[in-house]
């Protein structure tokens, strides 16, 4: 069994939108050496929304990631320049990720929304449009 974790973030102002980026491309190098990583994927929706898909061995180096290194400086900043997002984590056989369809079906009916300073009316109860997915790759 793996763990996968779908995670959701959108930006409420395009001035954030440099910020992000060098955090984003910073944790995506992080979980790249991570222990424990086994697969993932990004995606950008058209409107600043943010999606992404990781596969752990388990749980504990999931967290291990998430409470370490750039991810961890991260955070913070996160919780001000959002006004949507949330995440979800399930446990499947085998390696292969999900395809993004499952991915929004799950965040929307199972996940739970990340505490933020600003959120906005689709925040809590993850209402979010559905996704035009824009740009993405593995990692």
């Amino acid at each position: 069994m793996t763990l996968v974790s779908v995670t959701r973030f959108h930006l409420r102002s395009l001035r954030f939108f440099p910020f992000f980026m060098i955090h984003a491309n910073r944790t995506i190098a992080q979980i790249r050496k991570a222990d424990g990583f086994l697969a993932g994927a990004v995606q950008r929706d058209n409107d600043l929304a943010f999606w992404t898909m990781t596969m752990w061995r388990d749980e504990h180096a999931m967290r291990a990631y998430g409470a370490s290194g750039a991810h961890q400086k991260a955070m913070p900043h996160f919780a001000e320049w959002a006004d949507e997002a949330g995440v979800v984590h399930w446990m499947q056989a085998g390696r292969d990720l999900p395809d993004w369809p499952e991915a929004v079906r799950r965040l929307r009916d199972e996940g739970r929304s990340s505490s933020l300073r600003h959120p906005g009316p689709a925040h809590d109860d993850r209402s979010f449009a559905d996704p035009q997915m824009t740009h993405g790759m593995r990692l």
